[in-house]
């Protein structure tokens, strides 16, 4: 697979690229740098034979929808996250709602080179079942860290080849959704990958409170196993976590736009003003007008 070429379909409309792409291949691997901008009604269709991870160093989900149903954007539609496993043969296509200028790496992976990484730490029958499960999320922490190495190795290498084939590995397992063994979900606690799932579901709402049983068919579990697992893994109820961050979103209003609370509280699908101040107060302590006075004030000193 040394000479691996990946052989995406690739179709798109008013996307361009706004500097030249970069590009390396390795053993199985072919590692794409894209620095781009789509147009409002910008639209793309991608289908690959083997597995591909794209990672956005910008965050895009209220500029880019996705869908892996063709005319699919009414039912099937959701916000791009910050990063994305396609399984080989799963169709995407995107749709830009804005114009946005955008930055991602595309990792394209050959299938037996994909089970290589997984097989000897988790088995083969796991490692099939992980590359057949994809995954969007947008808190990607670490996984941007190892990806921007990677652009930069992919931009200019500096080191042996296995140094870029290590970093591909470990953004691999760390995005895939992997099975834990028996033993660890018999600990009764929700999986990273379950948790990764119920971050996207609850992040692509855009504020829509969820109720416990969508929490629980997000992450394949009955509705009273996964309250109490839930429980266990954060210390708090699915209700509660889902309410922090709602506030914490929030506080990012606030704190960067000039919408007033009520716009605020409509854009979060809180049921009106009343509502939003009753629940921040609830967990900050202080209403959403004294929070913002605060900041402004520390800001302005």
């Amino acid at each position: 697979m040394s000479g691996y070429l990946h052989s995406m379909k690739c179709h798109t409309e008013g996307i361009r690229a706004r500097k030249p792409v970069k590009w390396r291949g390795l053993d199985g691997l072919m590692n794409v740098f894209w620095e781009a901008e789509g147009d409002s009604g910008a639209s793309g269709y991608y289908l690959s034979p083997d597995p591909r991870i794209v990672i956005f160093f910008n965050d895009v989900s209220s500029h880019i929808r996705m869908t892996n149903r063709e005319n699919g954007f009414g039912s099937d539609g959701r916000q791009m996250t910050r990063a994305i496993y396609v399984p080989a043969g799963v169709p995407l296509w995107t749709n830009f709602t804005a114009p946005h200028r955008f930055s991602h790496l595309d990792l394209h992976v050959h299938k037996d080179r994909m089970l290589r990484f997984l097989s000897p730490s988790i088995g083969q029958s796991h490692a099939l079942t992980a590359l057949r499960r994809p995954v969007e999320v947008q808190d990607i922490d670490a996984v941007e860290t190892l990806a921007s190495l990677l652009v930069d190795e992919v931009a200019k290498p500096s080191k042996h080849a296995v140094y870029a084939e290590s970093l591909a590995g470990s953004i691999v397992t760390g995005l895939l959704d992997i099975p834990e063994p028996a033993a660890e979900r018999a600990t009764g606690r929700l999986t990273q990958g379950q948790m990764n799932k119920l971050l996207s579901r609850v992040d692509a709402s855009g504020g829509h409170r969820l109720t416990v049983a969508e929490m629980a068919e997000t992450v394949g579990l009955s509705e009273s196993w996964f309250a109490n697992v839930f429980k266990q893994t954060l210390g708090k109820t699915p209700q509660q976590w889902q309410l922090a961050r709602r506030i914490e979103a929030a506080r990012q209003l606030l704190a960067d736009t000039d919408l007033t609370i009520a716009d605020i509280a409509a854009q979060l699908n809180f049921s009106d003003q009343a509502h939003l101040t009753k629940a921040f107060r609830q967990i900050t302590g202080e209403t959403p007008a004294a929070w913002r006075r605060a900041r402004h004030a520390a800001l302005n000193r």
